[in-house]
């Protein structure tokens, strides 16, 4: 029987809206949309692209950018629930995330433990903030400046043929790891790249989209 495990991300996925992006309206300079569009496009790497985004904001504004995602951050219809399921049926839930450690931990603090949290770090430190990178890219992955690599987070737990591998996701961030799946959770930019490059998928809008799914399709 088939074990699933759950990589779930946390950007648009868990919250309703990219609290990158969030925060780069709010507090970035007007060239932050060019680099935006790049990264999207994919004519700029990830890393290098968010790593250019944090630059163009100051260290002094981490308590004013936490508390205005605090304040805005709005957590997706249904999570409360899918989580709890989860964790009553004991399928291990793992996020992944391209956002910073400084907004991920404590816009989840409510919902946790999960079995994992991987997230890129921000250091304040300098006059701009400074990105480091904890979850790099290993030897497979072909993009090699993910920042976040998932795909090889997802190697290095070294799963067996039995697990059942289900991604939730909506962004540039997720299409490698979703190559891994069993069964994909897309919506927004991911679903779009998901039918380009032929990825089956199921759409959602909420997590109890997946949470019914899950119930029907998954064996617990």
């Amino acid at each position: 029987m088939a074990k699933p495990i759950i990589f779930c991300d946390f950007d648009g996925t868990i919250t309703e809206t990219d609290n990158i992006i969030s925060l780069m309206k709010q507090f970035a300079p007007p060239e932050w949309e060019s680099i935006k569009d790049e990264i999207l496009s994919r004519d700029m790497s990830i890393r290098e692209g968010v790593t250019r985004l944090f630059d163009l904001i100051p260290s002094s504004k981490k308590e004013e950018l936490l508390g205005y995602l605090q304040e805005t951050s709005v957590i997706r219809k249904g999570f409360k629930e899918f989580v709890s399921f989860a964790r009553e049926k004991g399928i291990p839930l793992y996020i992944l995330s391209g956002g910073m450690d400084f907004f991920v931990h404590p816009l989840l603090k409510e919902y946790g433990p999960f079995d994992g949290i991987y997230c890129n770090q921000a250091t304040f430190e300098d006059q701009t903030i400074k990105v480091r990178w904890p979850h790099p890219c290993d030897s497979q992955c072909g993009n090699g400046e993910c920042g976040c690599c998932k795909p090889s987070i997802i190697r290095r737990m070294n799963l067996s043929e039995d697990d059942e591998i289900i991604v939730i996701g909506d962004s540039v961030t997720d299409i490698e790891m979703s190559r891994y799946a069993n069964t994909v959770f897309a919506r927004d930019y991911l679903a779009e790249k998901c039918e380009e490059d032929s990825i089956p998928y199921k759409k959602f809008e909420t997590f109890y989209d997946c949470l019914e799914v899950l119930k029907m399709e998954v064996p617990v």
